[in-house]
């Protein structure tokens, strides 16, 4: 049985290798793309829309809806990174159906790049919001001992991202594969719609902390407007 799609190893030239990780994370990004200008390449701007559009634009407006019950003032901001972090864990699962696949986020590299996406974006939103220089600031608040603490918060939060996803999705893999093993068939197909199931859990889970961090790092910016206000 195999802990990680990294043993998986397609190709190999020295220290150069091909694994299941790098292949089906590229797999799933050219899906999502093409998927993405298959669904909107005929929408319209017209008073006259398809079903299909009006459809699209319902999720898309329950998700805006979401985004800024968390705290962000402008989701049109934001849907765009948080949707694509959403689609790519959501699609992971969903493509467990397919004989042979290995979702990426089974690897703790796979996780971590999504974990370092939230770490990059929060600090690049919250500057947009609040300035260079208010963005640094709120590393000092309430007082400047606590800069430290608010530094290892930001490395801790990330880190536990990553293992987060990472685990959670390790372990139904390797849950399925040992029930394969020793029961009869129709039980592990249970399985599998659940670990479906919790793989979309899991994105919105992880998209809806992605949202909370950024809008925690943009928040002091609105608490300074509506005071003065």
């Amino acid at each position: 049985m195999r802990l990680s799609p990294d043993e998986m190893i397609f190709w190999q030239h020295g220290f150069l290798k091909l694994n299941a990780t790098i292949l089906f994370t590229w797999g799933v990004m050219l899906l999502l793309t093409v998927g993405s200008k298959l669904i909107t390449r005929k929408l319209s701007t017209d008073l006259k829309r398809s079903r299909w559009q009006n459809f699209l634009e319902i999720i898309v407006t329950a998700i805006e809806k979401q985004i800024g019950e968390v705290g962000l003032s402008h989701p049109e901001n934001y849907i765009g990174f948080l949707g694509t972090l959403f689609l790519f864990v959501a699609m992971t699962s969903l493509c467990t159906i397919i004989p042979g696949f290995e979702p990426p986020t089974g690897s703790l590299s796979t996780t971590v790049a999504l974990a370092l996406c939230v770490f990059v974006a929060v600090p690049l939103f919250g500057i947009e919001s609040q300035g260079v220089a208010g963005y640094l600031k709120s590393y000092l608040e309430p007082t400047v001992v606590m800069l430290p603490f608010n530094v290892i918060s930001e490395i801790s939060r990330t880190l536990a991202l990553a293992v987060r996803l990472f685990g959670n999705m390790m372990s139904g893999a390797m849950i399925i594969g040992i029930l394969l093993s020793i029961t009869p068939f129709i039980f592990p197909i249970v399985m599998t719609v659940l670990g479906l199931l919790t793989g979309m859990v899991q994105a919105y889970i992880f998209s809806i902390l992605a949202a909370v961090y950024i809008a925690a790092a943009t928040r002091a910016r609105k608490n300074k407007v509506q005071t003065a206000v």
